[in-house]
């Protein structure tokens, strides 16, 4: 009798050290984000998790939460930084307010062109700032394309930085953007995303400003007249991880992340891209009235720029407004 509690004790403990065991091996990547499923935003997230749980037989296990089902970018980065949420993705503007050096890439008609951004970016003012987010606890997986954005209003055609005058626009809660579209002569409207449809539909604002992207996916076209092709900021997507979670996984799982990140990188740039051509037809053939501005009349936007870079010099590290100085504005 003693031998069978004994071995039954045995085999308790053994099941038990496996169950514990089990639990370890498998670690859960959560990662969230505030963008449909059609979005260049989720589908790089979907190549992620198939590549890392494939390249980790299953170890480690991704899901992911769209649609803001965890909390709009502000709240996910915040969560990724605590710990409660181990990946997110978001504009680079929310971010800013927990790590102040990205507030450097919110001066507008800064970038002519993506080459520029990522020759940027993917360079010495993208290393400064990656430095700036691991200091918060969070590492960058890769600047994504976000696209340029772009004014859609129900007043009048935006050609020229007059045309502005007097129109309440809807805006990120962002002090660089708030500077800029007031030295334009708009009214900016801070306000949550989620709200815009809503808000543009009842007049509550007079319009919005976005990538074609996000414009197309979000239907804003649907309850607007007039679309210019501004492009007066890039705003990339950061995706990060906690970098606790991270220097918690074997070197092996961390360069697993670490190189899927890169490809997710290029992944993801690359669809945006093509996305954003379908989104753009997309809205034209809508019937939207259609500003494309001529480089002289884009040029007169520029005069938001001082104002802004002012408000960004007060809140970025010397270091990095050097950089920005050096590699973008020279």
């Amino acid at each position: 009798m003693k031998a069978t509690k004994v071995l039954a004790l045995l085999v308790c403990a053994l099941l038990l050290a496996v169950t514990v065991q089990s639990a370890h091996a498998e670690k859960v990547i959560k990662v969230g984000h505030a963008t449909p499923e059609t979005d260049a935003m989720h589908l790089a997230w979907v190549f992620f998790k198939e590549k890392v749980e494939a390249r980790t037989n299953g170890d480690i296990r991704v899901e992911i939460y769209p649609n803001a089902a965890l909390g709009n970018d502000r709240e996910l980065y915040e969560a990724v930084m605590l710990g409660d949420v181990t990946c997110c993705s978001g504009s680079s503007s929310p971010l800013a307010a927990f790590v102040p050096d990205l507030f450097v890439l919110d001066v507008p008609f800064t970038f002519p062109s993506r080459e520029a951004v990522w020759k940027a970016l993917d360079g010495p003012l993208g290393q400064a700032l990656d430095k700036k987010m691991a200091a918060k606890g969070i590492v960058n997986l890769g600047y994504w394309e976000n696209g340029f954005r772009n004014i859609t209003n129900n007043i009048r055609p935006i050609r020229e930085a007059k045309d502005l005058e007097g129109i309440k626009l809807r805006t990120m809660e962002n002090p660089i953007h708030m500077a800029a579209w007031k030295a334009l002569g708009a009214n900016p409207t801070p306000m949550s995303f989620g709200e815009v449809f809503t808000a543009l539909q009842q007049g509550t604002v007079d319009g919005q400003e976005n990538p074609y992207a996000l414009i197309y996916n979000c239907k804003f076209f649907e309850v607007q007249k007039y679309i210019s092709n501004t492009r007066h900021i890039f705003t990339s997507y950061i995706p990060v991880i906690n970098k606790e979670f991270l220097d918690d996984l074997s070197d092996e799982e961390r360069e697993i992340i670490l190189t899927t990140g890169k490809e997710m990188r290029d992944y993801q740039r690359n669809l945006a891209v093509e996305l954003e051509d379908k989104c753009r037809k997309g809205i034209l053939d809508s019937g939207i009235e259609f500003a494309d501005l001529t480089p002289e009349e884009r040029s007169t936007f520029r005069i938001a720029i001082e104002p802004a870079l002012e408000m960004a010099e007060e809140r970025v590290s010397p270091e990095t407004i050097e950089i920005f100085r050096n590699t973008v504005l020279k």
